[in-house]
């Protein structure tokens, strides 16, 4: 059988959670701007994770997966229909049912095993929206770089769904419904910018945070005895922070856009500094990305040096900028 949602048009977005929260709201009528739902999501953040079961460091620029789309259903006053299972069977029961009704659905996935992404990295939470299926193929809403709107056969859907691995769920989909009104946009900024703020400034552990960016200062003075591949892992790290997803300069790009917003929505002086403290952070970011590309490709660990003074320096900033929002 086929059904493809009428009237489904896609949302334009850079980073995965957003542009499928995105997907969902436009559809139900809620358009909001992708820096926007990023900062309602209290989406800054940072973490230098590291284990001995890693090849490598992965560097993250934002909270955890699913967090994000949660707290922005939360300051919409939407519920988030989340639903999960281990048999593959039931797993697309679950996303038919809501096609089958107009309804498009949300998918936490391995980008790996679909067929529309070119560069084979895992990564087992990326999200993505179905709007439609026929008996090979499902029809789905992606981010802006991977085109918009794009297909990939059922059977490789079905292993990106199943993948198991580090961030991984169990065949997640999820769907929006609202509960009432909508709260006033305003109150619910700035509950955001206070509560971001002060989950970055106070993390649960040292890798996250504030004080994973001056972890990370220290630690990568160790990346060449880390790696075992040292272009490929640098070169890649770099990839991940600019270009995978993240809006740019590891996800700042998007929290500077989203203060910018605020600043024309209510014109506070510290919401303002913030703001300034962020274009001046953002390229300091895409400069990081550019050294360890360069390290990677030249073998050169002089750049690392560099970086690891960077790092601190943006943590500092960092700091500043995020007590404004804390005191806002």
């Amino acid at each position: 059988m086929s059904k493809i949602i009428e009237g489904f048009s896609p949302f334009q977005g850079e980073h995965c959670e957003t542009t499928a929260m995105g997907n969902l709201l436009q559809f139900a009528g809620v358009r909001l701007s992708e820096p926007m739902l990023f900062g309602l999501g209290q989406g800054l953040g940072f973490i230098y994770w590291d284990s001995k079961g890693m090849d490598f460091p992965f560097i993250g620029g934002r909270v955890k997966p699913d967090e994000l789309a949660a707290c922005i259903a939360s300051r919409l006053n939407l519920i988030i229909k989340a639903q999960e299972t281990s048999s593959i069977e039931k797993a697309w029961q679950n996303v038919r049912s809501f096609i089958e009704c107009g309804i498009p659905v949300g998918l936490k996935l391995d980008s790996y095993y679909l067929d529309y992404f070119t560069n084979k990295v895992h990564f087992a939470a990326h999200y993505a929206v179905i709007y439609g299926m026929d008996d090979e193929y499902a029809y789905m809403a992606d981010t802006r770089q991977q085109g918009g709107l794009v297909k990939t056969s059922l059977a490789h859907l079905a292993m990106a769904r199943n993948a198991k691995g580090p961030m991984s769920s169990r065949n997640r989909s999820f769907t929006i419904e609202p509960i009432g009104t909508h709260p006033p946009l305003m109150p619910a900024v700035r509950s955001s910018l206070t509560k971001n703020a002060h989950d970055y400034l106070n993390p649960p552990i040292r890798n996250m945070g504030n004080k994973g960016i001056m972890k990370m200062s220290n630690e990568i003075l160790k990346w060449p005895s880390r790696s075992k591949n040292f272009e490929h892992d640098l070169c890649l790290t770099a990839l991940l922070m600019e270009r995978a997803g993240t809006g740019g300069a590891l996800f700042r790009n998007l929290y500077r856009d989203f203060l910018k917003e605020c600043v024309d929505l209510f014109g506070d002086p510290k919401v303002e500094q913030a703001y300034l403290g962020f274009t001046e952070i953002a390229p300091m970011w895409v400069n990081v990305s550019s050294l360890i590309d360069l390290a990677g490709r030249t073998g050169n660990q002089q750049e690392l040096n560099q970086v690891s003074k960077l790092l601190l320096e943006i943590a500092d900033k960092e700091r500043v900028a995020m007590e404004f929002l804390c005191n806002e």
